[in-house]
């Protein structure tokens, strides 16, 4: 079986966590998470985010480039459910534009983030999950985690239209965008098996076939 190495992006509570463990369950991929425990910075930054976004966004981009080449070393395949890239394109964005990443460390950043990426394999697949804000806000209401007790409806749209930026212009790999608003993969088989088949197409180069969620 080929090797293939997946990765999952999306905005805050689009469901990327609940997605790599059931598709790494079912296709016996790997799959390797976000970690924030292991963040020396969250800390600080939480309490004064103008002075400790840069060490934030530089420890995160050090931490996925590590797991990404790991992961990528492994002989078999391999499902993330986070994209290194989106710590420019969304997060350091963010925190440029609402003015807790000054110009010159965004730029800094930015610099040294080209470099990385530029030296990464790049991955097969990109699956891209979107639902609207207000689900997105439903759902992290519901999960109460307290790190995203400060999450706004606001924050979420302006991530949203940062990724829908993004996605105009990626062309590292194939994207399969994959509407989560409808599907429920926890909780329905039958909606797994879409999202497995649509991936499995993706990956063939195979015409998608849209099937009703039932």
């Amino acid at each position: 079986m080929t090797k293939r190495l997946v990765l999952i992006a999306g905005n805050i509570g689009t469901g990327k966590t609940s997605l790599t463990e059931r598709l790494g369950a079912r296709l016996n991929w790997k799959t390797a998470f976000e970690s924030v425990s292991d963040n020396p910075y969250l800390p600080d930054f939480y309490t004064d985010m103008k002075s400790w976004a840069f060490h934030l966004q530089i420890f995160f981009l050090g931490h996925r480039a590590q797991q990404y080449l790991d992961i990528a070393a492994l002989p078999q395949s391999a499902i993330l459910d986070r994209s290194i890239y989106e710590d420019a394109h969304i997060f350091a964005r963010a925190l440029h534009h609402m003015s807790n990443l000054g110009e010159r460390d965004y730029l800094a950043y930015r610099r040294l983030f080209d470099l990385v990426v530029d030296n990464l394999p790049p991955p097969d697949l990109l699956i891209y999950l979107v639902a609207p804000v207000t689900v997105l806000m439903d759902r992290i209401q519901q999960r109460a985690r307290e790190i995203e007790s400060g999450i706004t409806a606001e924050y979420l749209g302006l991530l949203e239209s940062f990724y829908d930026d993004w996605m105009e212009t990626f062309d590292i790999c194939p994207v399969l965008t994959i509407r989560t608003d409808d599907l429920d993969f926890v909780h329905r088989p039958r909606h797994l098996d879409i999202v497995v088949q649509r991936i499995q197409d993706k990956l063939a180069g195979r015409e998608e076939v849209i099937f009703p969620n039932n």
